[in-house]
């Protein structure tokens, strides 16, 4: 039996669209999903919305059940979660995450669903991607016990690195941001927080995801001596200036990526099932859903994401709520 489905789709950079689509029952060893929440992530997807993913990167950007290519029309997104209407025995009737578009039910190999633990509510369950970013971040980072660590940019990615690092012993740990309504985020996972003008320096480690020159600028005035900036943010097509010129080379500063397209070197032995089951489970934490700061359904879309993309409407993780359609 075939099911119907809706899906969001970037007609071309700023305009999205719904689309009606037929999906095929599922073959063995796939599910039929239907969805309960999806999530949009501000950064990545308002830079796709936006038309912002440079031509030499089109392959890397690719989400896994992406359909068309940048810079449209495409059907982009990686947050989802829902409930496993068809599919094997021990998956039936669970609650899933996978990393699909929004679309209001999708078929998928088994293989691409992980279950999400019964002490994880769905609506939480959105942020599991964003968490994988951060643990993968962590990861490439090693803290260690009583480090001096700043977080500079406030954004969904940022908040997730610092809700994990809040729960590292000793450690002096402040969430930087020109934006002082991110201190409420801040008290609410714990966590210090400045602005960039007062943030304490002499840090040890400093995680970087602003998506700015000026952030990560700030970043490297903050590290102490042999520091280390860990970059997060994804720039997409726009080139940045740093100054590493002055004390740069003297004070022997590292600048060093993490992409979460990739298993951290530092940890050979996992791989992204183990690293997708470890982010699930840290969300148990109720003190995550600060991350989530707005809801929508999904029939609204198409006019709530040119408003997320200009930042008319301020937003770590955005929510998108479902409703059956059959």
């Amino acid at each position: 039996m075939n099911h119907s489905a809706r899906a969001f789709w970037l007609r071309s950079p700023g305009y999205g669209e719904i689309r009606d689509t037929t999906l095929a029952a599922p073959a063995e060893g796939e599910v039929l999903v239907r969805a309960l929440y999806s999530g949009v992530s501000r950064g990545t997807e308002t830079l796709v919305f936006r038309g912002g993913v440079p031509v030499n990167q089109y392959d890397v950007m690719r989400a896994p059940f992406q359909e068309g290519d940048f810079p449209g029309p495409v059907k982009y997104g990686y947050l989802s979660v829902g409930v496993v209407e068809e599919g094997p025995d021990e998956l039936a009737g669970r609650t899933v995450f996978c990393l699909y578009p929004h679309q209001t039910r999708y078929v998928v190999p088994a293989s691409a669903v992980t279950v999400v633990p019964e002490h994880v509510p769905a609506e939480r369950a959105v942020l599991a991607g964003t968490v994988e970013t951060a643990v993968n971040a962590l990861w490439d980072a090693a803290p260690l016990v009583g480090d001096r660590i700043a977080v500079v940019g406030g954004g969904m990615v940022g908040c997730s690195v610092a809700a994990l690092l809040a729960r590292f012993p000793g450690v002096r740990l402040q969430l930087v941001d020109a934006d002082p309504a991110r201190a409420t985020t801040a008290e609410a996972l714990g966590v210090g927080f400045a602005s960039p003008e007062d943030a304490l320096g002499d840090c040890d480690l400093v995680v970087h995801a602003s998506a700015t020159e000026a952030g990560l600028t700030r970043s490297l005035e903050l590290l102490a001596a042999e520091g280390t900036v860990v970059e997060l943010s994804w720039y997409g097509d726009r080139r940045i200036a740093l100054p590493l010129g002055e004390a740069f080379h003297s004070r022997r500063l590292t600048v060093r990526s993490s992409q979460v397209g990739t298993v951290s070197p530092a940890r050979p032995g996992r791989t992204y099932a183990d690293r997708l089951a470890l982010a699930l489970d840290l969300l148990a934490d109720p003190a995550l859903d600060a991350l989530i700061t707005g809801e929508s359904a999904f029939e609204e879309l198409p006019d709530v994401l040119p408003e997320l993309a200009s930042g008319r409407v301020p937003a770590l993780c955005h929510r998108v709520r479902y409703t059956d359609h059959g």
